[in-house]
């Protein structure tokens, strides 16, 4: 027979993700017809012991787990696990917990490590940048001009005067296109890639993947790191000033530093008083600490030249004029310590996805995902011959030709169409490139799919954690029918079981039961009181009524409680003395309330008698459950568990 493959947009997710156990996994029981491995009872039996002080026998915990099996039994009898609820919270969880799986673990520890590597020189570059474009021929403009520029700078032409001719860079006339040293994070990923990867005194291929523009690198040098200075400094700007005000800021900063070194004046105090940054200058001029390539070069350079309390003459920067002072000199951190930051800051760029893609690639390879070329011809001679591309992708839309396979099982052109939305086939001016990223989309997303459906019959642990989720999500929708939502609902059942239960609830001492109305002045106490005494007003009405009448000066609280248990209460029903008001609520009244020697109803006992009668309701539904659902013991794979757990 002919494979068809099946999107799991098709298939249950629910019972991909519960696949059935190897057939090594032997059965340990059926519960109405459907079988229990060994490996999913025993990871139970194992995980709830190590959660409990006192260990249960295997005996008690195999009741425990036929009753607990049995309402799922009971649950999926009642047809919760074909809810659309029921899929969604759990296609939820599967996903999350398949997530760490499409990771490969390998890929990400290496992009660690080359970051912590790389963490140990400094590179410096200069580099030339134009803009990306608004349009595809644009593109393809810009980053073909960039290639000529890289071509003639090969062929003799200045790296610094093509920067200042060319690059889009708006630092460029101040830089000339030289960036100094520069670290690893400071900049886009393949900006990175290509600075560490090309070799002193060569030009990168133009960089065509980084978000800002093209870019080609020079790399200038290179030098182990230095570790970390910590240092402050004072600025005085000079940037798109006049050369007068450029020589006035000249001498400001030389008279600053002749108060720190010849006067002994304190750097701090100057920083904050006079640096033109703003931002440090309320650190008395701190920057912190910072390696190489954080800073421009000049600053960097001075700044790692000084000894710890040492400050540098005038150093002049594209900024301005600086000052600085080395407070002291740290070294590198170790992995360990820069690990989380590393991580964070691969997760907030491209390599983010590089772990998953490099997994998609190995099931791709390992689940034979792959697209067939002669497939995606018939449709690529079905879209040229189209009047329009959306008359073509219609025409693609209805066919069976199969395009891409998993496994063996066949994915059609017609599937692979069904996630091109009508605005994009309308829309569209190249069909094919269209249909060409939907169906190598398509394919990648059917191989993780492909993954999810069969990871549990590989790995035990992620089947056992998707059965216990699974069936806990039944346990608890079938008990809160069965017994909770029941029991709020059973009004007359709850009347009934405290009727005859009627003694187990007595109290050692009255209590008062009624209702307490609380005032915000005195005035508002007597008309409430004047108001309930002229009209009949109902206990399931009265709070309404009241706000009504009265707006947010009154609040009504239904109350049953004993003398010694509130201070108001005690003043209301029991002759103590008032107490002192707190907050707003300065006057008080009972209404409609009485003492009580026992309880009248099971809403003056509900806590206890709810508990009580949720029990009952659970013990009948058990009871009901062996009864109704047949449960069938492997004997000798019990005696197997109780040899191997004594």
């Amino acid at each position: 027979m002919k494979k068809v493959f099946l999107p799991v947009a098709v298939v249950s997710l629910a019972l991909a993700c519960a696949a059935a156990a190897k057939n090594d996994d032997p059965v340990l029981m059926t519960v109405n017809g459907k079988s229990v491995p060994v490996s999913e009872f025993q990871y139970l039996f194992e995980k709830n012991n190590a959660q409990q002080e006192t260990p249960q026998s295997l005996d008690e915990y195999i009741d425990m787990f036929i009753t607990y099996k049995l309402k799922v039994a009971d649950a999926e009898a009642a047809g919760l696990d074909t809810t659309a609820a029921f899929h969604k919270e759990f296609k939820g969880y599967c996903d999350e917990l398949a997530a760490p799986y499409l990771r490969d673990s390998l890929t990400a520890e290496r992009l660690v490590n080359e970051a912590y590597d790389r963490m140990k020189r400094r590179v410096s570059i200069s580099q030339i940048m134009l803009p990306i474009g608004n349009t595809s021929e644009e593109k393809a403009a810009n980053r073909a001009r960039l290639d000529s520029i890289r071509t003639a700078i090969l062929n003799g032409a200045d790296f610094s005067e093509m920067a200042v001719k060319y690059s889009s860079d708006r630092n460029v006339k101040y830089n000339k296109g030289y960036y100094g040293y520069i670290a690893p994070n400071m900049y886009p990923y393949p900006f990175e890639e290509a600075a560490y990867s090309t070799p002193v005194g060569e030009i990168s291929p133009v960089i065509d993947d980084a978000p800002y523009g093209y870019h080609i690198i020079r790399v200038e040098a290179e030098k182990p790191d230095e570790g970390r200075v910590h240092a402050r400094h004072i600025l005085k700007l000079t940037r798109n000033m006049s050369q007068e005000e450029q020589d006035k800021k000249k001498q400001q900063i030389d008279s600053l530093y002749n108060l720190v070194t010849i006067e002994g004046a304190d750097f701090g105090e100057l920083a904050e008083k006079f640096s033109d940054d703003t931002g440090s200058a309320k650190r008395q001029g701190d920057l912190g600490a910072f390696g190489i390539g954080r800073m421009v070069p000049e600053f960097e350079q001075a700044a790692f030249a000084l000894q710890p309390g040492e400050v540098s003459k005038p150093v002049k920067t594209s900024y301005g004029w600086h000052i600085i002072q080395l407070i002291e000199r740290l070294p590198m951190e170790t992995l360990d310590e820069v690990r989380p930051a590393i991580q964070s800051m691969i997760s907030r760029d491209q390599r983010s996805r590089m772990p998953e893609i490099e997994k998609l690639n190995q099931l791709k390879k390992k689940y034979h995902a792959v697209m067939v070329p002669d497939g995606m011809e018939k449709v690529k001679s079905i879209i040229s011959a189209g009047a329009t591309p959306a008359e073509a992708l219609g025409q693609v839309a209805s066919s069976d030709i199969v395009v891409a396979s998993i496994n063996g099982n066949n994915i059609k052109a017609s599937e692979v169409m069904t996630t091109v939305g009508e605005s994009t086939r309308n829309t569209t001016p190249d069909a094919w490139s269209t249909f060409e990223d939907a169906a190598s989309n398509y394919l990648s997303d059917q191989t993780v799919d492909y993954f999810k459906a069969h990871i549990g019959d590989e790995n035990p642990t992620f089947r056992n954690l998707v059965n216990e989720y699974r069936d806990g999500i039944l346990l608890f929708e079938i008990s809160n029918r069965n017994i909770w939502d029941k029991s709020n609902k059973d009004k007359d059942g709850v009347e009934a079981f405290f009727n005859a239960n009627r003694a187990k609830y007595s109290w050692s001492a009255p209590k008062y039961k009624g209702y307490v109305i609380f005032a915000t002045s005195d005035s508002i106490a007597t008309a409430a009181k004047k108001f309930l005494a002229d009209n009949t007003i109902g206990n399931d009405t009265l709070s309404v009524t009241l706000r009504k009448e009265f707006g947010r000066n009154i609040k009504v609280e239904k109350v049953i409680a004993g003398q010694g248990e509130n201070a108001i209460l005690d003043n209301v029903a029991f002759g103590g003395e008032k107490p002192e008001p707190v907050g707003r609520w300065i006057e008080w009244f009972g209404y409609n309330g009485r003492v009580i020697p026992q309880p009248e109803e099971a809403a003056d006992v509900r806590g206890a008698v709810t508990e009580d009668y949720q029990k009952q309701l659970e013990q009948n539904w058990v009871t009901d459950l062996h009864k109704k659902y047949k449960v069938k013991l492997n004997k000798k794979e019990v005696d197997k568990l109780k040899k191997a757990n004594k």
